[in-house]
């Protein structure tokens, strides 16, 4: 459905004579129950750039977000700056910020330096910079400082009203609870706000990665039920024509996870640290050396690669410190941990 005008999006919507007099909440209502997801979010999307009201413009930027439509993201920002409405010019001066973010237009340092400029008693807007702050924090990697954000988000959400946005920003939490757990070691505990993420997400990007994470998830457990969420955010990618990600998948997510459980068989990458651990999966320990003499050695899987092919307890070491200390990550620094014990045992 391509962009609807006032006049037609009027005749989208059944049963409403004049739609500025619907809310963001009615328009997803009554779409979704005429059409499939796909074409009610355009629906709601076209609503969001064409209402009047300062209640839609302000909720539309968070609808507009979350769903991926970050062009559209930013024509509504830049017109609710003009608003003379003083309330709708701060929320547009946060969601300019969260774009900002999101596109990393700026370094970290001045992305927190901005939100602290950023005054408002709306507990909304509060909400919303906390949230830019826990993300530049867990771009650096710095997951201890969760714990306040979580303390300071139950609060304000507690004074938040409005159930369209506190659904919205829930859905957000729980991608947060699911990473901040994950890296933890407490997958289980993890999961489960996956799983309630998953259920109320309609952006097909954040699907995608939630699947991807999912079924990584199952590092320790079990193949079968991994690559069923790799696969299903792969069928996600190529149905939503997501080439970049379907390729990620296809060439980095599933042969991980595959050779790691040693299933291999009809894996195939052009990526050179997955194509050494697949001959690492198979025994070939200098092949999967060869290979890595290619490759730039700049994470701590790539370090676990390179000190399993070596058989290498320092280098395994040096990759489970880097998983910790650079990364806070509890969860998969037990590969290169788990690959140090199988060592001592011979």
């Amino acid at each position: 459905m391509s962009e609807l005008t006032a006049d037609t999006l009027s005749n989208a919507i059944p049963n409403i004579a004049d739609v500025s007099q619907v809310t963001l909440e009615q328009i997803l209502l009554l779409s979704r129950h005429k059409y499939d997801e796909k074409t009610a979010q355009q629906v709601a999307r076209s609503y969001c750039l064409q209402s009047s009201s300062d209640d839609a413009r302000k909720k539309g930027m968070e609808f507009l977000y979350v769903n991926g439509y970050d062009n559209d993201l930013q024509q509504l920002i830049n017109r609710n700056k003009e608003s003379e409405n003083l309330s709708t010019q701060h929320w547009a001066a946060v969601y300019q910020l969260t774009l900002d973010q999101k596109q990393k237009r700026y370094p970290p340092n001045e992305i927190l330096r901005r939100t602290n400029r950023l005054q408002t008693d709306e507990p909304e807007l509060q909400s919303l910079i906390e949230f830019i702050k826990i993300i530049v924090h867990y771009r650096r990697n710095a997951y201890g400082e969760f714990g306040n954000f979580l303390e300071k988000q139950q609060k304000l959400f507690n004074k938040i009203n409005d159930p369209f946005l506190l659904s919205s920003f829930n859905i957000r939490l729980y991608q947060h609870l699911f990473v901040y757990y994950l890296f933890r070691n407490a997958a289980i505990v993890a999961r489960k706000y996956a799983f309630q993420a998953l259920n109320q997400m309609t952006n097909p990007g954040t699907q995608i990665n939630m699947h991807i994470h999912l079924g990584l998830s199952y590092v320790y457990d079990t193949y079968e039920q991994g690559i069923y969420h790799l696969y299903k955010a792969l069928e996600i990618a190529r149905a939503e024509k997501m080439d970049k990600q379907a390729k990620s998948i296809e060439q980095r997510s599933i042969p991980f996870l595959s050779a790691h459980f040693g299933r291999f068989d009809d894996i195939t990458t052009a990526d050179k640290s997955e194509q050494a651990h697949i001959e690492l999966a198979k025994g070939n320990y200098a092949k999967a050396e060869t290979i890595l003499e290619d490759v730039n050695i700049d994470s701590p899987f790539k370090l676990y690669y390179l000190g399993m092919a070596k058989r290498s307890k320092g280098i395994l070491l040096q990759s489970y410190n880097s998983f910790v200390e650079k990364r806070n990550d509890y969860f998969f620094s037990r590969l290169p941990l788990n690959a140090l014990h199988k060592l001592d045992m011979g």
